[in-house]
């Protein structure tokens, strides 16, 4: 049996991105038996293939998720500037993650 679950995946680069992706997978609608058993395909938003691909690949050699750097657009600025809003654990992230289980 096959079931789509559109899920709105904006985010808003103003705010907390972790807590919005944690709160985008609460809203799946999975129990924790699902999130381990049921076969999931995901539909990652244009281009954004080669990101899921890259994160593979550096896990498999390096036997761990490296961390990464969220970027927020700067305001008020011309030409459009870009500024770090936060440097991501995703090993740490992980972790968390595990423990729901």
């Amino acid at each position: 049996m096959t079931e789509i679950r559109d899920i709105n995946a904006q985010i808003d680069p103003q705010i907390d991105v972790i807590t919005q992706i944690e709160a985008m997978l609460d809203n799946a609608g999975l129990n924790q038996q699902e999130w381990q058993t049921m076969p999931i395909l995901i539909n990652l938003p244009s281009l954004n293939y080669s990101t899921a691909i890259l994160l593979a690949m550096l896990h498999g050699r390096m036997g761990y998720f490296p961390a990464i750097l969220r970027m927020k657009p700067e305001p008020e600025t011309i030409p459009p500037r870009f500024v770090v809003a936060e440097i991501i654990n995703l090993r740490a992230l992980r972790e968390k993650a595990r423990k729901k289980r």
